[in-house]
């Protein structure tokens, strides 16, 4: 996937004048918004699930419920790493003109931590719902969210994507 793979044909049409440059300016300063979401959510679950550790509940869970939160705190970190990777891209590279490939790994980066944060949400939820509701319910919630969460995040952009190229 490239850069431009992911303008759509409005973009297009209202950018075709850009310069490589301001249209890597201005991907980037869209990739950024789309990022800052991203980081508050995961360090929000983040310091939600390392302080879970300390509360007197924790010491009541059993092996494969704090395996699930051993498991999702590596996640939730590997996320929080990742979501953040794109700023540093950016503060190392700046000044090397790089700024359509910085653009191109930072969207890769985000891809990346998207996945890790659907991973994260997905696996906070079981430990959550298994506290909660201590019966076999909890996979179907969980599994049905874990589809509702890649239906949104991954395939409907993936199927507008599909349907415009079809429509070229």
């Amino acid at each position: 996937m490239t850069a431009e793979s992911g303008a759509s044909g409005e973009e297009n049409a209202t950018h075709h004048h850009e310069t490589e440059k301001e249209r890597a300016d201005r991907r980037w300063t869209e990739l950024l918004q789309e990022v800052r979401v991203a980081q508050m959510g995961i360090q929000i679950l983040l310091g939600f699930l390392l302080s879970v550790a300390f509360t007197e509940r924790f010491e009541d869970l059993g092996a494969l419920d704090r395996n699930v939160y051993v498991v999702t705190v590596i996640l939730g970190s590997a996320a929080t790493g990742t979501l953040i990777a794109p700023v540093a891209l950016h503060r190392f590279v700046t000044g090397h003109r790089m700024k359509p490939q910085t653009v191109e790994w930072a969207s890769r980066l985000t891809i990346a931590g998207l996945v890790l944060l659907l991973c994260t949400v997905t696996c906070a939820l079981l430990l959550i719902l298994r506290v909660v509701l201590h019966n076999a319910l909890v996979w179907w919630i969980v599994g049905g969210l874990f589809l509702w969460f890649v239906t949104v995040w991954f395939l409907l952009p993936a199927w507008a994507r599909a349907t415009r190229a079809a429509r070229r």
